[in-house]
């Protein structure tokens, strides 16, 4: 899916969402008054070439100065060089992975964890929480969000109580919370950014997967029972994630024999680390990754056909 969100409610004028399948983040494009426009996020490298042509339509002929990034996961950043190559725009990323960014290095930034794909970019400039993005008369606060991504950014437009969630809150929840299958604390950060969502009384919320929804309160009351139901059972949460993870993976490269596929999850660091922590399920790590797999068939997501794994 990738299509612009068209709503009539002054609060929403002047900018476009473009909403995105789950593998690829939406994009929130600001638009700017003469001074050029500013994206958030850039979705995943594998649709750069989509994400080019949508925000090429979406500008309209303005320029666009700035991409910026609420989090670095694959799936927010993957467009960040394509962008640049194409607009000659700067790029302003949260601080928490700056030198992880400038160096490069894949194992501090999740995608080797994870056996993601992200192409390599080199950030301009840091907003970090507590300043404002300016863009087209409005004044985008920059909030700390840890608990899906513990270096990760909300924005709000308070005076049109206007907030970009990214996957700190969807319509139906939030993201995984990757420091909780890393065996860092977690949850606590997650009811704390609620919180903080709660406290702004945003109108409209435009989260990074789904449509922006303007019933606040109402996600906030799924993700609180969700976040409960994970605390309550921290393997249901890693369970969760896994399938979450290869369903991800299998959006990326289509099709896999289930030999390979299982390889890459026995080879991810971050799998085989949840699989530790949660208890060794399934006596190994492939028979953990198989049975996943098979619930993802049965439910699907997946289609497994002659010993070929396909996304469906």
């Amino acid at each position: 899916m990738s299509a612009p969100f068209l709503h009539p409610d002054p609060a929403l004028q002047g900018l476009t969402v473009l909403e995105r399948g789950w593998l690829s983040s939406n994009n929130v494009l600001l638009h700017g008054d003469g001074s050029g426009a500013v994206l958030v996020d850039s979705s995943h490298a594998l649709h750069a070439g989509q994400t080019l042509a949508l925000v090429r339509r979406a500008l309209r002929g303005e320029p666009l100065r700035q991409v910026v990034n609420t989090h670095l996961h694959s799936d927010h950043c993957g467009g960040n060089a394509s962008l640049q190559r194409a607009f000659g725009c700067r790029l302003t990323i949260p601080p928490g992975q700056w030198d992880a960014v400038l160096a490069w290095d894949e194992g501090a930034l999740s995608y080797a964890a994870t056996g993601q794909h992200c192409e390599r970019f080199v950030p301009d400039d840091r907003l970090a929480s507590g300043e404002v993005l300016a863009v087209g008369g409005r004044q985008w606060q920059a909030l700390a969000a840890p608990g899906h991504d513990p270096h990760s950014l909300i924005l709000f437009d308070p005076e049109h109580r206007v907030v970009i969630t990214a996957d700190a809150l969807w319509q139906r929840g939030f993201g995984v919370v990757f420091p909780e299958l890393e065996g860092e604390p977690g949850w606590d950060d997650v009811a704390r950014v609620l919180d903080l969502i709660e406290s702004l009384g945003a109108r409209w919320a435009i989260p990074g997967h789904g449509r922006p929804f303007d019933d606040v309160p109402a996600a906030l009351a799924v993700a609180r029972q969700r976040l409960a139901a994970f605390r309550a059972d921290p393997q249901r949460h890693a369970h969760h994630a896994m399938k979450a993870l290869i369903k991800y993976h299998l959006l990326e490269v289509q099709q896999q024999p289930l030999p390979a596929l299982l390889h890459w999850f026995d080879a991810g660091p971050l799998y085989r680390e949840t699989w530790q922590r949660a208890g060794r399920p399934a006596g190994s790590m492939r028979d953990w990754g198989d049975r996943i797999v098979a619930e993802l068939a049965a439910a699907g997501v997946l289609a497994l056909r002659d010993g070929v794994v396909y996304n469906a």
